[in-house]
């Protein structure tokens, strides 16, 4: 039997639904019918059927497909909200990494582990004293990430097509990495030296105006950029290692580079770990650096501690080989979950974003 008319979703002249033939056959054929007819009067050979692709209307677009058309815009949003929480999330484990890494640390600041030295925090000097100096952080951590991941995706994808067009180059990874490490340091690193000064045990800043006031009027603008070329010495290698192993590891655990949150957790903690592992003697240096610790204390060092130099001489004065490796467990504690975070928050957001985008365009 036929339909003389576009009843029950059907095609005029088109078969009906038989016992033989499911709806979606029939939704299938019909779709075929209206590309005939509608060939027949435009130069194509009337009748003639092509198959349309079939597309779920429910189903998500490919997300590997997504990041190609996402924009700088989304790259720093999702970057920013990724770098905000990572350092509000992971902040009274940084705390502890700071005080760890202490050269003369006072008695009631020795720690054997990062529990014990939380909880004494916590219990003699008060609940929120790790979170001292959080709001700098936060006020830095935004923006910075903001160009980090956005110079990041910009140059990856620039170099992989010089290096290995149409493919995914590890030195493209690690190259990007370095250079987006100039622009976040450049603007993290004066609310680096806010927030580690903050942190210290028996810190006389109980406010970031008071700190940013004193070190200003006492050591001159340069004190905010004097770790600058150690921290650059310290994130380049991280960085370079960081999102290397990242990439790596995504090419094994998500090879169709889809939405995986776990893939993004995991490979995001295990690039950290062996990142954070590997650059630790630098991180004490350039804490050394931001705290001027040395001073504070009275030792017999004096005058400033300048540069990297400087700074890995004074280690190895003061505490040996061993020194460079002060709070290396906190630092790969801290790691581990921060760039899990850092990676699993970032690619959602950029998902997300890119996704509404797409969407939009298409109601247009």
């Amino acid at each position: 039997m036929e339909l003389e008319g576009r009843g029950a979703g059907g095609v005029a002249g088109a078969p009906a639904a038989g016992p033989g033939r499911s709806p979606g056959e029939s939704a299938l054929l019909d779709g075929w019918l209206q590309r005939g007819v509608g060939r027949g009067a435009g130069g194509g050979e009337a009748g003639a059927c092509r198959p349309p692709v079939r597309q779920d209307p429910d189903s998500d677009p490919d997300y590997e497909a997504l990041p190609a058309g996402a924009t700088v815009t989304t790259h720093m949003v999702a970057g920013a909200v990724a770098g905000i929480l990572e350092h509000c999330v992971m902040y009274p484990i940084d705390c502890v990494k700071t005080r760890m890494q202490s050269l003369q640390p006072d008695p009631a600041a020795r720690y054997r582990n990062v529990l014990e030295a939380l909880w004494r925090i916590i219990r003699t000097e008060g609940l929120w004293r790790p979170m001292r100096g959080l709001n700098v952080t936060a006020t830095g951590a935004g923006p910075a990430h903001a160009l980090y991941f956005a110079c990041y995706e910009k140059l990856k994808k620039t170099l992989s097509d010089v290096i290995h067009p149409g493919g995914n180059s590890h030195i493209a990874n690690g190259a990007a990495g370095c250079v987006a490490t100039l622009l976040h340091d450049a603007a993290m690193n004066p609310a680096e030296v806010v927030k580690q000064r903050m942190q210290m045990y028996n810190s006389p800043y109980h406010r970031v105006t008071d700190c940013v006031r004193a070190v200003w009027q006492k050591e001159g603008a340069g004190a905010f950029y004097r770790s600058y070329t150690t921290q650059l010495a310290m994130n380049v290698p991280f960085q370079a290692i960081h999102f290397m192993t990242y990439e790596f590891l995504q090419e094994h655990f998500n090879p169709q580079r889809r939405y995986n949150p776990s893939s993004h957790v995991l490979s995001g903690a295990c690039a950290g770990a062996v990142a954070a592992a590997a650059t630790t003697p630098l991180d004490v240096c350039k804490t050394l650096l931001n705290t001027q610790e040395s001073l504070a204390l009275n030792s017999n060092f004096t005058g400033h501690i300048t540069g990297m130099a400087s700074a890995f001489r004074t280690v190895y004065q003061v505490g040996g080989v061993t020194a460079y490796f002060r709070g290396v467990q906190a630092r790969v504690i801290y790691q581990i979950p921060s760039t899990a975070i850092a990676w699993s928050v970032y690619e959602f957001f950029k998902y997300l974003i890119t996704k509404r985008q797409e969407e939009w365009r298409a109601g247009k």
